[in-house]
């Protein structure tokens, strides 16, 4: 690796490191959290077991402990990220902030989204240990436990996949000069289309097939998929080709962005 590159990464990892520690050190924020995690999961969870006991014990192939799993884990996916960062970004794009980390000499997106990644996890930890007590005092132990352990890592890729994301939306605002109105859409794609609400397998048809084509359900769908007993690896190269995918396109409007800024100025 050349010395340019070590220096990028010693860049990012600092500010991964830096976001990280500022959140643990605001415990309240977490315990807060995980608060709201419990109450949602544990209303969740019991009205779709209940609609899978009203459908003979299985629903749309889930069975009730199965789809238990699959609910705590998509919203310790989603609940781990801020759910307005699209707003946050574009705010910061539309009044010339960001104008101002275009001098600095790392990629703007780049750093951002370590940032972002930097202040998810210690959620995401929290948020992934009480989604095992919740499931497992609600509906029992999971239905296969070894899909557990790619679970996980999955989780950490849906967080990576949805941040990228975000941010290739909200770099529309260099154009827009906002995206308070495309924070609201992108939620409800990832709420219907990512699986976060309701298993994909449960959609008409027509739109499952769409979900399965587009990147939302790498974000919630995919970890909550292996979390309910399904031992199927291949689902993690999919989320690593997405981020891959999407990284290279939030660079490449970022720089166009950053390119327009220059012109226009900021």
């Amino acid at each position: 690796m050349s010395s340019r590159a070590n220096a990028a990464t010693r860049k990012l990892t600092t500010a991964a490191r830096t976001a990280a520690q500022s959140v643990i050190a605001e415990r309240g924020g977490i315990g807060v959290a995980v608060g709201f995690y419990v109450i949602v999961v544990s209303v969740l969870s019991g009205l779709w077991r209940v609609a899978a006991h009203a459908n003979g014990g299985r629903l749309a192939g889930y069975s009730a402990v199965a789809i238990t799993w699959y609910i705590a884990t998509t919203e310790c996916a989603v609940v781990s990220l801020n759910i307005r960062m699209i707003d946050d970004i574009g705010r910061d794009i539309g009044s010339g902030a960001v104008a101002v980390e275009l001098l600095r000499p790392a990629s703007v997106v780049a750093v951002r989204v370590a940032t972002e990644v930097g202040r998810a996890l210690p959620r995401l930890t929290a948020l992934a240990v009480a989604a095992v007590v919740v499931a497992s005092l609600e509906a029992g132990a999971p239905p296969r436990p070894v899909t557990l352990l790619l679970a996980y890592p999955s989780l950490v890729l849906a967080i990576a996949v949805n941040i990228v994301a975000q941010h290739a939306f909200a770099a529309a605002a260099f154009w827009l000069r906002d995206a308070g109105s495309t924070w609201f859409l992108y939620q409800k794609l990832v709420f219907i289309l990512g699986g976060m609400l309701i298993p994909l397998e449960a959609l008409p048809g027509w739109l499952h097939g769409a979900a399965n084509a587009l990147p939302w359900r790498a974000m919630a769908y995919v970890p909550a998929r292996l979390a309910s007993g399904h031992l199927e690896p291949v689902l993690l190269l999919e989320q690593v080709a997405w981020l891959v995918a999407l990284g290279a396109i939030a660079a490449a409007i970022f720089g166009a962005g950053q390119r327009r800024l220059q012109v226009v100025g900021g």
